[in-house]
């Protein structure tokens, strides 16, 4: 399974305001733009404290595995597994959402003397907040997830140069 990489993280999120941000202008000119909703960052750090307790979790599992503690509880490989590609899964998802917030919040910015659109740039600005927790606890739990370099194993095939 590859590592989620922060590059591709942080395009989606740069790519995802810009065009919200853009969307947001054109949706303004046409009418009156969707609010951003209240849930929104509720649910972003619903899903961040899952992850970092998912996290948590495995890694207390795997030190007590480590330390050989007689009523440790293994980590199924295929669980951990599960766990890496939700987390994944989330920290894109995430970085999209908080790309679509922030371009939103960016537009809104211009508009902060209307306390509705006072509100709703706050809850944008939340959003982003939130939308970066997720991507740091599924970081968090992929590195726990994340076997260890075995070296004895790639060299033990080959032969000593001459």
């Amino acid at each position: 399974m590859r590592e989620l990489r922060i590059r591709v993280l942080a395009g989606v999120f740069v790519v995802a305001g810009i065009l919200s941000w853009a969307g947001a202008r054109l949706w303004n000119s046409l009418g009156t733009l969707p609010s951003v909703p209240v849930a929104a960052p509720i649910v972003l750090a619903l899903i961040a404290v899952v992850l970092a307790a998912t996290a948590l979790s495995i890694r207390s599992r795997l030190k007590a595995q480590r330390e050989r503690q007689h009523d440790a509880k293994g980590v199924d490989p295929l669980m951990a597994a599960r766990a890496v590609v939700f987390g994944q899964a989330s920290a894109l998802v995430a970085a999209l959402v908080a790309g679509m917030y922030g371009g939103v919040g960016v537009f809104l910015l211009e508009s902060l003397d209307i306390p509705a659109r006072r509100d709703q740039a706050v809850y944008a600005g939340f959003s982003v907040l939130t939308g970066i927790a997720v991507i740091a606890a599924a970081l968090f739990l992929e590195r726990v997830c994340k076997l260890p370099e075995d070296d004895d194993h790639n060299t033990a095939g080959t032969a000593p140069a001459a």
